[in-house]
């Protein structure tokens, strides 16, 4: 059946900590051999905080009743040899439910009640108050009382309707869609808004996060959930039902929350659900396969997806199955199919992503490293055409020597002043870039559009409101991508200048690349658009919703900002480290040519022995060269997790 999502998971994680091994292993011998400058260490520290926090979410979203939870109790629990998530009848996810692993937090469910949205903090904040939410300590080594703690997810509360307005759950304008009210005209509506769920399960561990959703209702009410989590999930898996196929609020959520426009539905897979509802002792199992054929076509055409995405499955028969080791209900389940188009696509395209990040970061770092071997092999190579010229010369040309480089050294120093003025100015257009992307630009974008949806009547122009504000984002984007344009113009002539002057070999380093990062806000824009439709205006007519919403969005924008501005940071740092080296080389060169002189005046073996010094010293940076040639080969040469896979079902963005 091939390599489960299970089994390529566990290859991927291996395949990191080679990664991370080898990285320090790099950065041990660069700091052996004074190769070590700022930029060098930075760029480390980026590929591994990289390769080690490196997260795969994947999400599971549904309408109540699809069997989602189960799906994910059959692919990630059957271990446990019984359910963990809730999927009794009855018994639901109400809040959204994110399973993690953080070695910093012991292992527990942590819960935040749902009043929290009737206070402004975005969710994101909220996960940095630990005493706000609820905190119900796990023993992952009980199953039973896992389970247990789990069944808090599916807890509800009855309130009033005025409250259940308030908390986004009732719309006097859209009754359609109002929950029922039970006998006292009290409204059922989930007792926590989300829920962290920190265990050291070994897929957890190795970086995965399972998002799991609750239905359309709750979706709607939780707008950091539809701009933030599901955008960024590395795939999404949507599941209906077989014998239904796409409901009407099926298609509301896939349409509302996770197609947008040029979206990479790709990343997208569909779950026909409980197969094993058709399957019908008065049927011919060529007549059972052909309805469930049938379902599956339709499905695809309604949703717009290629038939290989839309997979049917039977998650209850799976984890039956898997608990009673029965291969035969296994492969009738199909659960297997499942979870190799889940290996193939999000573990296999997310590593080659990931290889392809690792491998630019490594040419870079090479780049940088490789320099300050350029720096000493060709300071020895004037050294050495120094040293040849005084043959056979008498020790008044050899003082002469002495004195010329003495001057040189004084008129260098000199220079210092020059090169720190040039650095100021630098520096100057530099805050300017930072200013822009700040995080007091961006405070200030947010509070204007907070003001701009505000305004009475502003519901209609509310679109206009956001694409106002975007606009003027990606305007300040291209103004700072124009001021690293003069930087670097600047650098790079300073550069030629210092390198005809002082026989430097400075090389301005790659400019940022700011324009992904309007690519990066284009996808922010389009989410938010896709959340501004017909559906929830009467939930922005609400001040507080809509605040809540822009919260989201700041949260969503400041790490497309902070990414922008680490470029930037990692962009300067690379000038000044290149300057620092070769300043601090030169210094150097000085010392031992005057110390070679010195040597040479006082023995007449002096010259040759330095001269043989010089050829050891230059075979000592040839190998130098081909070590660090071997070490980040090696990195980017790490085998591939497991076997290669053809053309994945699903590919991630």
């Amino acid at each position: 059946m091939g390599t489960s999502f299970n089994e390529q998971f566990d290859q991927h994680g291996a395949w990191r900590r080679e990664f991370a091994l080898r990285l320090k292993l790099l950065s041990e011998w660069l700091k052996d051999h004074e190769l070590l400058d700022s930029a060098v260490e930075e760029r480390l520290r980026r590929l591994e905080t990289q390769m080690r926090s490196d997260k795969v979410m994947v999400a599971f979203v549904a309408e109540f009743s699809r069997g989602k939870s189960e799906l994910i109790n059959a692919i990630f629990f059957a271990g446990y040899k019984r359910r963990i998530m809730p999927a009794s009848a009855g018994r639901t996810t109400m809040c959204p439910t994110e399973l993690g692993y953080d070695s910093e937090v012991p292992p527990c469910l942590r819960l935040l009640p749902i009043e929290t949205r009737l206070l402004p903090q975005a969710l994101m904040e909220w996960r940095g108050a630990p005493e706000k939410w609820t905190r119900v300590d796990l023993d992952v080594n009980d199953p039973v009382q896992l389970a247990k703690a789990f069944e808090k997810v599916a807890e509800v509360r009855y309130v009033t309707k005025d409250e259940a307005k308030a908390l986004g759950f009732w719309h006097d304008d859209a009754p359609q869609d109002n929950p029922m009210l039970n006998a006292e005209g009290k409204v059922e509506v989930p007792r926590w808004r989300h829920a962290l769920i920190n265990i050291a399960h070994p897929l957890l561990k190795q970086g995965l996060v399972i998002l799991d959703t609750p239905g359309l209702n709750a979706i709607g009410a939780e707008p950091e959930l539809t701009v933030n989590l599901i955008p960024q999930a590395h795939a999404v898996v949507f599941i209906l039902a077989a014998d239904t196929g796409v409901t009407k609020s099926d298609l509301s959520i896939w349409r509302e929350h996770l197609i947008t426009e040029s979206d990479n539905i790709d990343s997208r897979l569909v779950v026909l659900n409980k197969i094993d509802t058709m399957w019908d002792s008065l049927s011919t199992p060529a007549q059972v396969q052909a309805q469930i054929d049938r379902q599956r076509t339709t499905s695809a055409e309604i949703l717009g997806l290629p038939r290989e995405q839309v997979i049917p499955v039977s998650a209850q028969k799976g984890l039956v199955a898997k608990v009673n080791d029965d291969k035969e209900l296994l492969a009738q389940s199909q659960l297997p199919v499942l979870e190799r188009a889940l290996s193939q696509g999000v573990m296999g395209q997310r590593q080659r992503i990931l290889r392809t990040a690792v491998a630019g970061g490594i040419a870079e770092l090479r780049q940088e490293a490789g320099r300050a071997i350029h720096i000493r092999r060709r300071d020895l190579a004037e050294q050495m055409l120094e040293l040849k010229g005084l043959r056979g010369k008498n020790t008044s040309v050899i003082k002469h020597m002495r004195s010329r480089i003495e001057q040189e050294q004084g008129d260098f120093d000199v220079s210092g002043a020059r090169i720190h003025a040039v650095r100021s100015v630098h520096l100057k257009l530099l805050r300017d870039v930072f200013t822009l992307l700040g995080t007091s630009t961006l405070k200030t974008e947010m509070a204007e559009l907070t003001a701009a949806l505000r305004q009475p009547g502003i519901k209609l122009g509310v679109r206009k409101a956001y694409a106002s504000t975007f606009e003027r984002l990606r305007a300040g984007l291209r103004t700072a991508q124009t001021t690293s344009g003069e930087i670097q113009s600047m650098l790079t002539g300073t550069f030629r200048q210092l390198n005809a002057e002082y026989g430097f070999s400075l090389q301005a380093p790659r400019e940022p690349d700011l324009a992904r990062y309007e690519r990066d806000l284009d996808l922010v824009e389009r989410s938010h658009n896709q959340y501004l439709g017909v559906g929830n205006t009467f939930r922005l007519a609400q001040p507080e919703f809509a605040d809540r919403l822009v919260r989201a969005l700041a949260t969503r924008l400041r790490v497309v900002y902070e990414s922008a501005l680490g470029e930037v940071e990692l962009w300067n740092k690379s000038a000044a480290a290149q300057l620092d080296a070769q300043l601090r080389e030169r210094r150097r060169n000085f010392g031992r040519r005057i110390e070679a002189i010195e040597r040479i005046q006082q023995a007449a073996t002096g010259l040759d022995d330095r001269i043989a010094e010089i050829n050891a010293q230059e075979l000592v940076i040839d190998q130098l060269d081909a070590k660090l040639t071997e070490l980040t080969g090696h990195l980017v040469d790490i085998p591939e997790a497991g076997p290669a896979s053809n053309e994945p079902i699903l590919q991630t963005a």
